[in-house]
């Protein structure tokens, strides 16, 4: 039975060092081993002004599909009817005002329907930005104003605290943890790095050697299980 346990519990490790491994080439993706970790957080240039990196150690807030608050340092946005959210199609959190509760960040509505929204994109302080074509009453021209929809919210855990995975890219905090909150650049957090977008945490070359080692953990635990198997029958036969 603890070989059988054993068996039970390798071939359970094996399969996340495999989703470790697929995590390679998913942006913002954070190992479940740390042995796998890469040193530090990289990022690429985006050409989307939609594109975002976090500061190291902050995620970005969102949703999961339970309705739970979940977490991501893959910055890759977009506007979806009216609203940030990220790739997956869930809403991206922020602040409308400095002293706003956290909520979706969207677009004003009559912006939108009578499509007045142009150039919409991040900044560094996180401010979602977009320019308004707007035509002057009196004079009948047409002009252009600058619109900030909201701020981006950053969250922050504890370093020792361990999130739950949703998937490669996207995480829950444990029950009972609580981030700290806050908007990028406001002191407690630096600013996010707007056109680009943060790499996998996890290396290659690490991810596999351990995927190996697991699998040779596996092989010897099912010889095991065979020579015991095989002890087993002898003492069997010689009872007989």
């Amino acid at each position: 039975m603890l070989i059988d346990a054993a068996i039970a519990s390798a071939s359970e490790r094996i399969t996340e060092r495999v989703d470790d491994v697929r995590a390679t080439y998913t942006p913002g993706a954070v190992p479940r081993f740390d042995d796998v970790a890469t040193a530090q957080s990289m990022s690429r240039f985006d050409p989307d002004p939609l594109r975002a990196a976090p500061p190291e150690g902050a995620y970005f807030i969102t949703h999961d599909g339970r309705g739970r608050t979940a977490y991501t340092r893959d910055g890759s946005f977009g506007v979806r009817d009216g609203a940030l959210v990220g790739e997956d199609g869930r809403a991206v959190f922020g602040f409308a005002t400095e002293h706003a509760p956290l909520g979706a960040l969207k677009l004003d509505p009559v912006d939108v329907a009578l499509d007045r929204v142009h150039d919409v994109h991040l900044e560094r302080d996180g401010a979602l930005v977009y320019t308004r074509d707007a035509i002057e009453p009196r004079s009948g021209t047409r002009e252009r104003e600058r619109v900030t929809v909201g701020y981006l919210a950053l969250a922050r855990f504890p370093a020792a605290t361990k999130l739950g995975s949703v998937d490669a890219n996207h995480f829950v905090a444990p029950p009972g943890d609580v981030p700290h909150v806050g908007r990028p650049g406001d002191g407690a957090f630096a600013f996010i790095a707007p056109m680009r977008r943060e790499a996998s945490r996890v290396d290659l070359d690490a991810s596999l050697i351990h995927l190996k080692d697991a699998y040779l953990a596996l092989d010897a635990l099912h010889a095991a299980q065979t020579a015991r198997m095989g002890i087993n029958k002898t003492a069997m036969d010689l009872l007989k």
